[in-house]
């Protein structure tokens, strides 16, 4: 495990165990087979405990690693081909957001999400994954190009937020914002969001009102992330791991209050144990979605997805 968390220790200290043995069998050529059986049993044992039992922020922690798959990672593991497409034909090109038109199997289809960086400029490249109003518009304006080919749209939310600098206000996030949730609701096409990683506040939901919203199993999305809710009600950061476990903020605790439709399963470790394998599930959910929306007709798809987002917070008396 090259990055690891520190609750994770436990499985770095067994995995450097089993490492130190197969040196010593390379090194001796005397046969440690069993030794490293009884360390590789451990070390499966030990993942699926801890792994099935991951407080709030310890799945915030997984969903920020650096090695996690982000959005133009899955769309080279999952289509046939891509292009990229750019602009929002007004200000210019927001690096945060990419999108363009793929396939699937054959099938096109319109993805849109965040992009995050590797290193540290590309990072500052990306923006941290924090779009501009120009990335929201131009998110609109392939919705609307896959609106008037009759291709659905796929989004994959992974954000810590809208970019909340100065210049954005003067260019009106929020409006961008707005607009985005009011086209995307009445989009005549089938729309599925799916948050890979961080899904916070209106920076995610920007691009997050489809017919089905799906979350990774260690993804989060939230109206405001720990740390931030933690500076608000306690004045610190050090309350962080408490507000995460307040916000119900989980893939689990999300779809036990009806406000996402599924969660896709990773990897045992996360989707960066694996990006190649969380790319094939993810793969097939998009799939089978795709295929049960184009059956509804578009009237009732779009008269589905108004109901389901007006119906949350409502309660009946």
């Amino acid at each position: 495990m090259k990055i690891s968390f520190d609750f994770e220790k436990p499985l770095a200290d067994l995995q450097g165990q089993i490492d130190k043995v197969r040196q010593v069998e390379d090194k001796t050529q005397v046969d440690m087979s069993a030794t490293l059986t009884e360390l590789e049993e451990k070390l499966e044992t030990a993942q699926k405990e801890l792994y099935s039992n991951l407080s709030g922020w310890q799945k915030v922690q997984i969903s920020r690693h650096p090695e996690r798959p982000y959005t133009l990672q899955y769309l080279e593991l999952m289509c046939d081909d891509f292009i990229e497409m750019h602009g929002d034909r007004t200000v210019g090109d927001d690096k945060a957001i990419v999108g363009g038109f793929g396939t699937l199997n054959g099938q096109t289809v319109m993805f849109i999400g965040h992009q995050k960086g590797r290193n540290t400029k590309d990072r500052q490249y990306r923006n941290f994954g924090m779009a501009n109003p120009e990335g929201y518009r131009k998110a609109l304006r392939l919705m609307k190009l896959a609106e008037k080919f009759n291709k659905p749209v796929v989004t994959l939310i992974d954000t810590p937020g809208a970019f909340p600098g100065l210049e954005a206000e003067e260019r009106g996030q929020g409006e961008a914002i707005a607009r985005n949730l009011l086209e995307m609701s009445v989009l005549k096409v089938p729309v599925i969001c799916v948050i890979i990683g961080e899904g916070a506040s209106g920076g995610a939901l920007g691009i997050g009102i489809g017919d089905r919203v799906l979350m990774l199993e260690n993804s989060w999305y939230s109206v405001i992330s720990p740390e931030n809710c933690s500076t608000i009600l306690w004045k610190t950061w050090d309350y962080k791991e408490k507000a995460a476990e307040a916000l119900k903020l989980t893939s689990n605790e999300m779809l036990k209050n009806k406000l996402i439709d599924g969660v896709v399963k990773e990897p045992l470790g996360g989707a960066h144990q694996d990006p190649v394998a969380m790319a094939a599930t993810l793969k097939k959910q998009l799939l089978k979605d795709l295929k049960t929306l184009r059956e509804v007709p578009v009237d009732k798809l779009v008269n589905d997805r108004i109901e389901k987002f007006s119906s949350m917070g409502v309660v009946n008396e």
